[in-house]
């Protein structure tokens, strides 16, 4: 699946907005990436799982893990196309962890599958959340990528769109000091 495709389909199916967001990284924008939109079809869902999968022929994996919420739909068809198995991690008091019984065996290669990554904070999470259960991360995904490359990761993200879509913190927002009112769409914290 080509960038250009992975674009269209969420400009067709309604899963790219546009007006005043408050991210789940604390930012503000004037573009929101709605991965849900596209993820309800199964049959987009498993085509993008496995265009994603297929970024990663030559890696060692032993398991796929996506943070809750946004990223089980998509971390769940990335595993299904390696043949692999999946595990989500979720926040616990505020703290991203592996839970409900999920194991990382020591050693196993871990790939991270997430829907959109913007500043990289819950892919970070989840590494560290891997690390601690013993895992090892040997690649991390994203349908969108929205970082703009100003991110550190500890690995390459491949990602099947790269989109230039611009943040202000809070305090520089142009959008608020226009007064337009502030929507917060994401998971995180609802």
């Amino acid at each position: 699946m080509t960038e250009k495709q992975v674009l269209d389909l969420m400009s067709e199916l309604g899963a790219l907005h546009q007006g005043h967001f408050l991210l789940s990284s604390g930012r503000h924008s004037d573009t929101y990436f709605q991965c849900a939109r596209i993820l309800q079809f199964p049959e987009l869902a498993r085509e993008l799982g496995a265009a994603m999968a297929d970024l990663f022929n030559e890696t060692p994996c032993d398991l796929v893990v996506s943070p809750a919420l946004g990223g089980i739909l998509v971390g769940h068809e990335v595993a299904r196309a390696l043949g692999r198995r999946f595990v989500f991690s979720e926040r616990k008091d505020g703290e991203m962890m592996i839970r409900r019984g999920f194991e990382i065996v020591g050693g196993e290669k871990v790939i991270i599958a997430e829907d959109v990554v913007t500043r990289g904070t819950s892919l970070l999470e989840v590494v560290a959340a891997v690390e601690a259960a013993g895992g090892e991360v040997t690649g991390l995904t994203s349908i969108i990528d929205r970082t703009s490359g100003d991110v550190e990761l500890p690995l390459p993200l491949w990602s099947l769109a790269k989109v230039k879509v611009e943040t202000w913190a809070a305090d520089d927002c142009p959008l608020c000091k226009q007064g337009v009112e502030v929507v917060k769409p994401g998971s995180r914290g609802n």
